[in-house]
């Protein structure tokens, strides 16, 4: 399905991170994330500012109101939503929202599942209340987009046994023998501040960062930017013998299908040449 998507500037890989809790190692790590030219989410409860090891509210507004990280909800009170009651699960999405775009100046339309929990009754609000994505827990291993965004799972977490050679295997340059193959790859990392801190592992994040940062070959994205963006793609509009493309989105899109580099600007049509079918 995604073997024509390209990420801006024809790249065919991109990294996503999210990290959750608002704790007062956010800013370590996105010293570090800044360093090397990478892009967060941060998922925020916004009752716990000031709360053991969270930052104060003035600290979470100097760290991330004018940044290019994203701020997306977790849950006002951090309750697992798959366990409570609709109407509690409902509140915990709504006023967590509202409290952050108020705090922020900014709309918030992303959310990372407190303790990774969630039922259908939670996706359910979610699609009503204006949340474009929410993320879980339970690692992938793999590159792919979610087939939906309300249960996107991300590749795996800073302390997966496999870390380094996952992102061996998605820096890797693969030799498609046709487009086909040439499907575009998304490494997906989510954790806690907290963790480097308390597990000694500062090292690691710093060379995960080293290793996959600064590169012209990725896309570097917030998750709401790769959501709007996967979505802008899913978009398009093909003829009916697949040779023109319409992209009626408010987006830029890149797209090699059959292996011809196109970028579609807003509204406009490309009828793609020399196909033999």
């Amino acid at each position: 399905m995604y073997s024509f998507l390209r990420f801006p500037g024809f790249r065919k890989k991109a990294i996503t991170l999210s990290y959750d809790d608002g704790t007062v190692f956010d800013k370590r790590l996105v010293k570090l994330f800044d360093r090397f030219g990478l892009k967060a989410t941060f998922n925020l409860n916004s009752s716990a500012y000031g709360k053991r090891r969270r930052l104060s509210l003035e600290d979470a507004l100097a760290l991330y109101k004018d940044s290019p990280h994203e701020i997306a909800i977790h849950g006002t009170e951090h309750f697992s939503l798959g366990e409570i009651p609709k109407a509690q699960g409902a509140w915990e999405i709504l006023s967590d929202r509202r409290t952050h775009e108020k705090t922020y100046g900014r709309l918030v339309r992303g959310m990372a599942y407190a303790n990774g929990s969630y039922d259908g009754k939670i996706i359910e609000i979610l699609r009503h209340v204006g949340i474009a994505y929410a993320r879980g827990v339970s690692s992938t291993g793999k590159f792919d987009f979610p087939s939906d965004w309300l249960m996107w799972e991300p590749t795996c977490h800073h302390t997966h046994p496999r870390f380094f050679e996952l992102v061996d295997e998605f820096l890797a340059d693969k030799n498609a023998t046709n487009f086909w193959q040439d499907k575009p790859r998304l490494f997906f990392l989510w954790g806690h501040s907290y963790e480097f801190e308390d597990g000694n592992l500062w090292g690691v994040i710093e060379d995960f960062s080293k290793k996959v940062g600064n590169r012209e070959d990725i896309w570097y994205a917030t998750n709401i930017e790769v959501c709007d963006y996967v979505r802008a793609y899913d978009s398009l509009i093909w003829s009916a013998d697949g040779k023109t493309v319409y992209n009626p989105t408010a987006t830029m899109v890149y797209l090699s299908p059959y292996g011809q580099n196109i970028n579609l600007s807003p509204g406009e049509s490309h009828t793609l040449e020399n196909l033999y079918f």
